[in-house]
């Protein structure tokens, strides 16, 4: 078998209710800004949730034109945004490299929900003849935003989409680096974009008892940690990764943001919604990623936790970290980005990916906030940031990302 290629991050873009570009998240977050609303979208009126995290003031003609914008649902318009930052980014010259070596691996929890639901209300409301959409399925399935990020740059290497529910751009990422440790790739595109904010899935999610009711105090509605948490705040957005061989990144004089040094996946196998109440999987994920990095617990500087304000998620996790880290736990800084973010869904994982480089980079860790009240199952020897920015040397960052189902996925960033 050949050595594995080392892999490094030369780009990336975000497009989220906290800023339209990576460098606006990132100021959002160090300002302790929460992206929350109430919903713009549709009536909410009936509903037990009527709020989110929605992009703000999004014109899709700024973006795309008419054409372009029938083609499109939200998330893959996203998908595109970030995407387009992230090559500009990394300033990749795609003409000057083979395209037959470079990838895309794209992913999202639900995809076109706003458009199978609006297609199939339509059929259903008319006089039953079936006046579907050209454009239906195709702006309703999941794998062809990476179908169109290959079209827009002509990349002919791997292509195809992941689907882990909330896990799942956390999977493309270490399935683009496992193409290119591998060898079957030198650059590749990943992420995850999600546009859940509409009657189905606000709806859905109510009916599951997932999202906080905190309408009247939405600001502070995602409570990470927080013992009086209700759920999680909905959110949409996008966010895209460019990597590379370190080999090939260094040959194009590439400026390199962080490596990824080890990657773990796993599964509950407890149930089909609620982690396991130990956090197995996360335990499993954590630990196999730290011995796929050739490290050792002690090295961990940061967590980016899944951390999504739900009651027996939040345990769970801090449950597998304890374990994992046992006294190290307390020097390890810990953060729920999702406190400002909301919860990205199938985006959720790479947008935090992203954070994660940024941590790194800046070696500042961003405040997990709207902190109120100690949760006693949380125990004060678990270092989280709360309320504040610290600021710290982390040389490596972990990140983690779980989905219904159990699907668990862990990566590993080092500052390179």
């Amino acid at each position: 078998m050949l050595p594995q290629k080392r892999v490094v991050v030369t780009g990336y873009g975000a497009f989220t209710p906290l800023g339209n570009t990576a460098a606006e998240l990132w100021q959002s977050l160090l300002d302790g800004v929460s992206g929350a609303g109430e919903i713009t979208r549709f009536d909410t009126s009936k509903f037990k949730t009527r709020i989110a995290c929605e992009i703000k003031d999004y014109d899709q003609l700024k973006y795309f034109d008419k054409k372009e914008v029938k083609k499109m649902d939200l998330f893959t318009q996203y998908a595109m945004i970030a995407t387009e930052e992230a090559v500009r980014h990394s300033r990749l010259a795609f003409e000057k490299i083979n395209k037959d070596r470079c990838g895309v691996i794209w992913g999202s929890g639900i995809g076109g929900l706003d458009t199978l639901t609006t297609e199939v209300c339509d059929f259903v409301t008319g006089d039953g003849t079936p006046r579907f959409s050209p454009f239906f399925v195709p702006k309703m399935i999941i794998d062809i935003t990476s179908g169109l990020i290959a079209i827009k740059y002509g990349l002919f290497g791997p292509n195809y989409a992941t689907t882990a529910a909330c896990a799942t751009s956390a999977v493309s990422i270490v399935d683009a680096c496992n193409m290119i440790r591998l060898g079957y790739a030198d650059v590749m595109i990943a992420g995850g974009s999600e546009a859940p904010i509409s009657p189905a899935g606000v709806g859905g999610f109510n009916a599951m008892h997932a999202l906080s009711t905190r309408n009247d105090d939405y600001k502070t509605a995602s409570r990470p940690f927080d013992k009086d948490r209700d759920g999680f705040v909905m959110s949409e957005g996008a966010g895209a990764l460019v990597i590379e061989s370190l080999e090939h990144a260094q040959k194009r004089n590439a400026t390199i943001y962080a490596e990824i040094v080890g990657a773990g996946l796993s599964c509950d196998a407890s149930h089909i919604t609620a982690p396991h109440p130990e956090g197995l999987g996360a335990f499993k994920a954590m630990k196999a990623a730290i011995e796929n990095a050739g490290i050792t617990p002690v090295d961990i500087n940061y967590i980016n936790t899944h951390g999504t304000s739900t009651i027996i998620g939040d345990i769970s996790e801090i449950h597998a970290i304890k374990r994992l880290f046992g006294e190290h736990a307390s020097k390890v800084l810990i953060n729920s980005t999702k406190s400002m973010t909301g919860h990205l869904l199938g985006a959720a994982g790479a947008v935090e990916a992203i954070i994660s480089v940024q941590t790194i980079n800046n070696g500042i860790v961003v405040p997990t906030i709207n902190h109120f009240t100690d949760d006693p199952e949380i125990s004060s020897d678990i270092n989280i940031v709360y309320g504040k920015a610290k600021k710290r040397k982390i040389t490596f960052a972990l990140t983690n990302a779980f989905g219904f189902g159990g699907h668990i996925s862990t990566i590993i960033f080092k500052k390179f």
